[in-house]
């Protein structure tokens, strides 16, 4: 397998292979555990081989043609970032994958949350693996939806809905914001593909549209990473299980909205706008969440706060746009991931063991889990930044950017001051999760007696505190080459020269980072008379915020759709032609055009005749709309005309489309008229027929208005390219049936898969549904005794096969002569429906399929299958192919893989035709059973 194609391989694996765990689950718990860390396994292995081209500065990329007009490509990217995340995503999730096997032992069915599991890591790998920007959206937005339904988990908890409910809403919308900007973004620099994109930076910057844009990226940036004010989400996700927040809040979920600033920062950095923005946002989240995160007494809320002040402190370094700050930024990525896995973790082993999270209660474990306890000192250490550690390191980093910022050399001191004050924070907070949890005098009324985990649940915290003290001490071979590589790739440039290396002397970043630990220790001893003054103060719960904002629009949509939607068919026809009135008008008035003269032709006795039928019908379905059977013969008198105004203008396809569609619908209109009153009550008071006749009149001037506009208006067809390219490009002479099934395949696609739809609701609509059919007519008469005419069965028998080698006809003409398998498939319906009229039910019933949804299934599945065959091939969706082939005695013929197209079109009428026939005619059936 080559290079690229094991991109391909990786990302579609972690697709499909997502719910083996939950098939594996019949065998056992660790049958499911085991198919989640098989597909882990599986694209790590895939991974194994790209690492040392990609680790050497080469940019793996593969794309394959979707809809490119549209800029949307199936683009694939594996650079030294995209390596960098792919290694996280795999290897802490394989960690987790272990990790939770023993954490939800007993009471959890692990199928389905491995199945979730592997879904949002599928999704975090589209992200990081993405190489068109359209396609990162849509993954985007796939990990708010899995991330939704961890978070959520427990389903029976109101907290951990609302906990889903709120994340989904924020990041979500955050969605919403960065959809908009990259579109924006991919309109200035003229490509959605990163390589494009990444080139045109001073291209991006440049633009009017730049600041709009950098603002809707930011936007849904700061809502996936959760940066002040979108912060308040991410504490309350810690309703997911432990392993859920060790997994989204380490490697995968928050660590997005930094990919993402990673990603793009050479095409949107290197502006003063993105240095406010970035690390205005950065430092406030930095030091906000680390306030908030010393005054937890959750000891998981505590380490929530602090993966938000460590997202900002990334931000930060982002923000700061010097090449040694998004070296930094990167490393700390990467470390921060290595020790906050850990600590969730570890947190999780001590609330698993202990049964409560409040650090009031959770005391003096060390004596009782001294290992356990051990491994969570170390990595807190690492997060406090204490030497030895990979957190010191990237601190370190982070510190020398603030010494000396060429934008603040007036106050050159205010940015160290700055993180210093943060780093004493995250050494205050990181020492009161060490000594209030596992010193600190002895356990207050535990639900369960502490002790050591099993052996292989404390392992994932042991690999990951290793690689703490690896990094710590040997960065520049442990680490060195995989931040080489991604820096680089996020820089698009040669890298600054840096060294890796636990001392640098006496310098500047080194004292700060003394006194941050001096200080830390120091505000922690005074902890009590701080925590005092804070019960004193304020406080306001984003999540009651949410929530009652959240009721209130509940509320407001909740009467807004009362007013609109009562219930009444005509209330939503008014209001729709009153919405399209508005906007028509507003566009005519605002329009401006060149009016040209209209070409007419002289009216002949025919056209005149024909006009005065349609005028007469139209009025008389208004008139009588009442009488429902004559509002249906005069609709058919319409229809008719319409398909002789078709043939007039020289339409035979759309002719016999027309005419079709008239007998079809017009037949089951009168089988559903059957079990309908005769008329229907005049219900119409004055008010609302003046209000339909003015709607009326505002819609006939408006479409006057529009007719002529067009009509004036000077355009360019784009007739002659199909009528030039029909034979040559799609191999047949009907112009019409080749835009249908080649041209403009994509739509006919969407229209067949609608009315598919539409059969199968009709079936599950009128399937076991009962109505008593009336005893007399309109008049007041009985049926007729013979509801068969004998004279009827024998004329329509004959006719059913001509009428199938009729369509037949019209099928296999329909590429080159009027005729396809829409037209085909409903004079194929007319003859089975005329059946059924002509000799009841049972004797069509018998005769007809009776697993109709399988040749709708059969149908779609022609349409789709041959257009995606064309990907063998290496050509895009719904690429058609046409030839010449001589068969004996025959001679030369022309076929086209269209045709198979045509067929599934075919399928799918006839299916949804009987669909609706079989079910209209088993009511009679459900109420003599019935009765």
């Amino acid at each position: 397998m080559d290079q690229t194609s094991s991109l391909i391989a990786i990302l579609a694996i972690a697709l499909t292979a997502s719910p083996l765990p939950l098939l594996m689950q019949r065998y056992g718990r660790g049958y499911a555990a085991l198919g989640s860390a098989l597909v882990m396994l599986c694209c790590l292995a895939l991974v194994a081989p790209l690492v040392m081209p990609v680790m050497g500065g080469a940019t793996l990329l593969t794309s394959f043609a979707w809809l490119p007009e549209w800029g949307l490509t199936l683009s694939l990217r594996m650079d030294g970032l995209g390596l960098m995340f792919t290694l996280l995503i795999l290897g802490i999730g394989l960690l987790v994958t272990l990790y939770a096997y023993y954490y939800l032992d007993g009471h959890d069915k692990l199928g389905r949350f491995y199945t979730l599991l592997l879904l949002f890591m599928a999704a975090m790998l589209g992200v990081v693996l993405s190489e068109n920007l359209l396609l990162l959206v849509v993954f985007w937005e796939l990990t708010s939806l899995a991330s939704f339904l961890l978070i959520s988990y427990k389903q029976e908890s109101y907290e951990s809905r609302l906990s889903g409910r709120i994340a989904l809403a924020v990041t979500g919308g955050g969605g919403l914001a960065l959809f908009a900007g990259v579109l924006l973004l991919g309109h200035i620099a003229g490509s959605y593909e990163l390589s494009v994109v990444l080139a045109a930076g001073e291209q991006v910057r440049a633009h009017a549209l730049y600041a709009p844009m950098l603002i809707l990226v930011l936007l849904g940036v700061f809502t996936k990473s959760a940066q002040f004010p979108f912060h308040f989400w991410l504490p309350m996700a810690m309703a997911a299980p432990t392993p859920v927040s060790a997994y989204l809040h380490s490697a995968t979920m928050v660590k997005a909205g930094v990919f993402l600033l990673a990603r793009l920062y050479p095409a949107l950095a290197g502006s003063e706008l993105w240095f406010w923005l970035v690390s205005g946002t950065g430092a406030i989240t930095l030091v906000y969440a680390a306030y908030l995160a010393f005054y937890r007494y959750d000891f998981k809320g505590l380490l929530a706060y602090s993966t938000i002040s460590h997202l900002g402190l990334i931000t930060l370094l982002f923000g700061l746009d010097t090449p040694l700050s998004v070296v930094a930024a990167v490393f700390h990525i990467i470390n921060h991931a290595i020790f906050k896995a850990s600590l969730f973790m570890a947190a999780g082993i001590v609330d698993h063991e202990c049964g409560t999270r409040d650090m009031r209660r959770v005391n003096g474990l060390f004596k009782f889990m001294p290992i356990t306890a051990t491994l969570a000192i170390v990595a807190a250490g690492s997060m406090a930044g204490v030497p030895l550690l990979n957190g010191f390191l990237s601190k370190e980093m982070f510190f020398a950017e603030t010494v000396g910022h060429p934008v603040f050399d007036e106050m050159s001191w205010l940015l160290p001051a700055f993180a210093t004050l943060a780093g004493i924070l995250a050494v205050a907070y990181s020492s009161r999760f060490i000594h209030d949890v596992f010193f600190n005098g002895d356990p207050v009324n535990l639900p369960r007696k502490p002790h050591e985990p099993p052996r292989w649940m404390r392992a994932p915290v042991e690999v990951l505190v290793a690689m703490c003290l690896l990094v710590g001490i040997f960065p520049q071979w442990s680490i060195a080459p995989i931040l080489h590589a991604s820096a680089g790739a996020v820089l698009q440039q040669p890298l600054p020269e840096f060294h890796l290396a636990v001392w640098h002397g006496f310098n500047a970043p080194f004292m700060m980072s003394l006194l941050a630990l001096a200080g830390g220790i120091a505000l922690y001893a005074i902890r009590h008379r701080l925590y005092a003054l804070y019960d004193r103060l304020p406080s306001i719960h984003a999540s009651i915020v949410f929530e009652r904002g959240y009721e209130k629009l509940v509320a407001a949509a909740r009467s807004l759709v009362a007013w609109m939607d009562n219930g009444s068919l005509q209330r939503y026809l008014a209001l729709f032609i009153a919405f399209v009135l508005a906007l028509g008008g507003w566009a005519w008035w605002t329009a401006t055009a060149a009016a040209l003269p209209v070409v007419t032709q002289a009216p002949d006795a025919a056209s005149l005749v024909a006009l005065g039928m349609l005028a007469v019908a139209a009025t008389g379905v208004v008139r009588l709309h009442h009488h429902r059977l004559t509002a249906v013969v005069f609709t058919s008198v319409i229809g008719l005309i319409v398909a002789l105004t078709f043939v007039r203008f020289s339409a035979p396809d759309l002719a016999l489309t027309q005419l079709s569609v008239e007998v079809v619908t017009i037949v089951l209109l009168l089988l559903a008229l059957y079990y309908l009153p005769p008329t229907t009550p005049a219900e119409d008071s004055m008010p609302r027929i003046v209000r339909d006749a003015l709607l009326a009149l505002g819609a006939g001037v408006g479409l006057g208005a529009a007719t002529w506009a067009m009509l004036t208006a000077p355009f360019d067809t784009i007739s002659a390219f199909y009528l030039a390219q029909s034979v040559p490009g799609g191999g047949g002479s009907n112009v019409v049936n080749v835009i249908l099934v080649d041209f403009r395949g994509f739509d006919t696609l969407g229209e067949i898969t609608v009315l598919a739809m539409v059969g199968l609701a009709a079936h599950a609509l009128l399937d076991k549904l009962i109505l008593k059919p009336p005893t007399h007519d309109g008049e007041g008469h009985a049926w007729a005794s013979e509801r068969h005419p004998l004279f009827l069965q024998m004329l329509m028998r004959p006719l059913l096969p001509l009428a199938l080698m009729v369509s037949v006809y019209i099928f296999l003409r329909g590429h080159n002569l009027p005729g396809g398998g829409f037209v085909a498939g409903l004079v194929t319906g007319v003859a089975l429906i005329l059946q059924y009229l002509a000799s009841g039910i049972g004797f069509a019933s018998a005769r007809l399929p009776q697993r109709l949804p399988l040749f709708l299934a059969a149908g779609l599945a022609c349409a789709g299958g041959i257009g995606a065959a064309a990907w063998a091939f290496g050509f895009p969706f719904l690429t058609t192919t046409h030839g010449h082939i001589a068969l004996p005695l025959i001679g030369d013929i022309e076929l086209a893989s269209a045709m198979v197209f045509d067929l599934g079109v075919y399928l799918v009428v006839v299916s949804v035709v009987l669909m609706v026939l079989a079910e209209l005619g088993k009511l009679s059936v459900n109420q003599a059973e019935a009765s």
